[in-house]
């Protein structure tokens, strides 16, 4: 591979200069946060209520703990992880974009649930916290949509706490044959259009259908977590495989 190869990352089906991604990331989550939680529910049919359930219901959290929600968005995680941790441990919800950061806030002020939670406007691969700084770290669905995925994995795995554990729920492949040609169509032609017509912007849902493509199997990333310093690494295949939440443990 060449230096020039090797200076260029996945955006999508695009291969794009390594320092343009965020900025086209950023792009993407600025246009679409006003529609995000709408248009989650509509994608998926409400299924991703469900598979963050499952995410939360492997956290492993106590009360009094602290935990990370890393690309957290508007907040999804946040909620469940600060009713786990309760009114004396800390969720901080970090995200590298404000518009997001903004929606999560204004969800938890209508919850009651700010005083325990922190947001911190943060890069996925350069986290600005102590090392052994949280009991766990959850990052869902954002995973994708960083620039250098080893990177981002050993930050977060520098930021545990020994017996800590880290959960990565992130669309994958999926392991049923069958729902191979009906998830193509639904990506490709479905989704755009109704990023369309809910969002008015078919060009941001087109990006996320293809990211799904450019990321790594589910045995690809297992190998990476384990790369990163994380031990017992396992996957779950959710709807098929359709989505998968990983879980490793920093010993």
């Amino acid at each position: 591979m060449s230096i020039e190869d090797q200076d260029r990352v996945d955006f999508g089906f695009e291969d794009v200069a390594r320092g343009d991604k965020a900025r086209r990331v950023r792009a993407v989550f600025e246009s679409v946060a006003p529609r995000y939680d709408l248009m989650n529910d509509l994608m998926s049919g409400g299924l991703h209520r469900i598979w963050k359930r499952f995410a939360l219901s492997r956290t492993g959290l106590r009360p009094g703990q602290q935990v990370l929600d890393l690309a957290g968005g508007t907040g999804d995680l946040s909620i469940g992880l600060a009713r786990q941790v309760g009114p004396a441990g800390l969720v901080c919800l970090a995200d590298i974009n404000t518009a997001m950061l903004a929606r999560g806030r204004a969800r938890l002020v209508d919850r009651g649930l700010w005083p325990r939670v922190a947001l911190v406007q943060a890069d996925a691969e350069q986290l600005p916290f102590s090392d052994a700084s949280f009991d766990c770290v959850t990052i869902a669905f954002g995973l994708r949509n960083v620039t250098d995925k080893p990177a981002a994995l050993r930050a977060m795995s520098r930021v545990l706490r020994p017996g800590g554990r880290l959960l990565v729920l992130e669309f994958s492949r999926p392991v049923l044959k069958l729902l191979e040609p009906l998830y193509d169509a639904f990506s490709f032609k479905v989704l755009p259009r109704l990023g369309q017509l809910v969002a008015g912007d078919a060009d941001s849902y087109r990006y996320l259908a293809e990211s799904i493509r450019r990321h790594p199997d589910q045995q690809t990333l297992l190998g990476m977590m384990e790369a990163a310093g994380l031990e017992d690494c396992r996957c779950h295949n959710l709807s098929g495989g359709i989505v998968a939440l990983h879980t490793g443990f920093r010993f």
